[in-house]
């Protein structure tokens, strides 16, 4: 029987080294697992208490409009205005199945099979996973330290001579590995030239709230193009990740086509999730995200003192986000070969589970790991005390 050639998308190497964390602890070992972007807590007290109570009450959990709720949408609007200043009407939100489902949707809604899309590499998998399914034509925008790993349009410029055109570009910030960010005026450059030359600008702000360097804020692309669409969640600052609803902001020459779209492929985002999320909003649920991005920004000053316990000899900006993403020094690879043998080494002999940076990277993450400081200090303190263990037995003379 014939299998779609759409469905042969590489799978995320991080879910094997899930699985194989589950063996381990299944057969009673310690793994602290730092491979995985999930925040720890689970969401906000107000919000499982408004959950609680809805379901309680028999709340109406049935079919919401395409678009979403009515309340959680008016909720979003207000939030923007709050958080960046800008006024964005309640009829430009979409909510979605998790921001999976909100690039499904975008993606779907913005290009036609055999368009053009410009990718950041290293960067998050799935973009390039689910583009290639849909059969466009994924370019690889190279970045590393000397554009703070983010693209430029320079970088763009020289895409476009290469390959001709541009139909769209997706951007995140803060990124997934790096957690490098836009500064204010780079994210309006980066606006004014695709708007310039006809480029639909996807911009992941999933991370956004979970910040560190003052100077990079957090900016969304509203701020400067009313053309570009934006993707986020509840999953990250609210820690909802299994709560799955997300959210999009459309241009409003994309509203008909997206409610369209997502009337046909999900009908609605879960209804309960939409509920209970308006208590996402309360000054309470704020705080104890603040809290939250307090304990990450503690953890992160003892990953950046501390990543040649690791092996790493260099490390991106980690601006926001809870990753740290590091090259591997020369030493160590002379000793492991490539990032996944020394990933695979350190989950065995050390029980502690890094991501290798190949996912991220299918050309230079063979040398990189990405580790996430969501586990919190203590375990993420732990996790390096031992890999710097495990580095000093297999190289005794130093551990980087």
């Amino acid at each position: 029987m014939k299998v779609s050639q759409r469905g042969q998308v590489p799978p995320f190497e991080v879910m094997q080294i899930v699985q194989e964390v589950a063996h381990l602890r299944a057969a009673g070992r310690d793994v602290i697992s730092l491979c995985v972007g999930e925040p720890g807590g689970g969401a906000p007290a107000a919000v499982n208490q408004l959950a609680a109570q809805l379901h309680t009450q028999n709340a109406d959990f049935g079919y919401t409009p395409t678009a979403g709720l009515t309340e959680i949408r008016d909720a979003l609007s207000a939030h923007y205005l709050e958080r960046y200043s800008v006024q964005i009407p309640a009829r430009n939100f979409v909510m979605t199945t998790g921001s999976s489902g909100a690039f499904q949707l975008a993606f779907l809604a913005a290009f036609d099979a055999g368009d053009v899309v410009a990718l950041a590499r290293p960067g998050y998998p799935a973009y390039a996973n689910i583009l290639g399914a849909l059969g466009l034509k994924i370019v690889d925008l190279p970045t590393g330290e000397a554009e703070r790993f983010q693209p430029t349009v320079q970088i763009l410029e020289q895409a476009l001579v290469e390959h001709g055109k541009l139909d769209g570009l997706v951007i995140a910030s803060p990124n997934n590995p790096t957690g490098a960010m836009f500064s204010a005026d780079e994210l309006q450059e980066l606006c004014s030239w695709c708007q310039a030359h006809g480029v639909r600008l996807i911009s992941d702000e999933i991370y956004h709230g979970i910040e560190f360097a003052p100077e990079r804020r957090g900016h969304t692309s509203w701020e400067f193009s009313r053309s570009s669409m934006v993707v986020s969640s509840f999953s990250k600052y609210w820690g909802m990740t299994g709560w799955r609803l997300g959210w999009m902001i459309v241009p409003d020459d994309m509203v008909s086509v997206v409610d369209a779209l997502a009337s046909n492929l999900a009908l609605c985002a879960p209804a309960p999730a939409q509920r209970a999320a308006l208590a996402a909003f309360e000054p309470s649920s704020i705080a104890e995200a603040e809290q939250r991005v307090a304990e990450f920004a503690r953890t992160r000053e003892l990953v950046l003192a501390n990543f040649s316990k690791l092996g790493i000899a260099q490390a991106a900006p980690a601006d926001g986000a809870f990753y740290l993403y590091g090259r591997l020094s020369e030493r160590v690879l002379e000793r492991f070969g490539t990032a996944s043998e020394y990933c695979a080494q350190v989950l065995e002999h050390a029980h502690v589970a890094l991501t290798p940076g190949g996912d991220f990277d299918p050309f230079k993450g063979h040398v990189f790991i990405r580790l996430s400081f969501a586990a919190g200090y203590e375990r993420v303190a732990e996790a390096l005390d031992r890999v710097e263990e495990f580095l000093h037995q297999v190289l005794p003379e130093t551990a980087s």
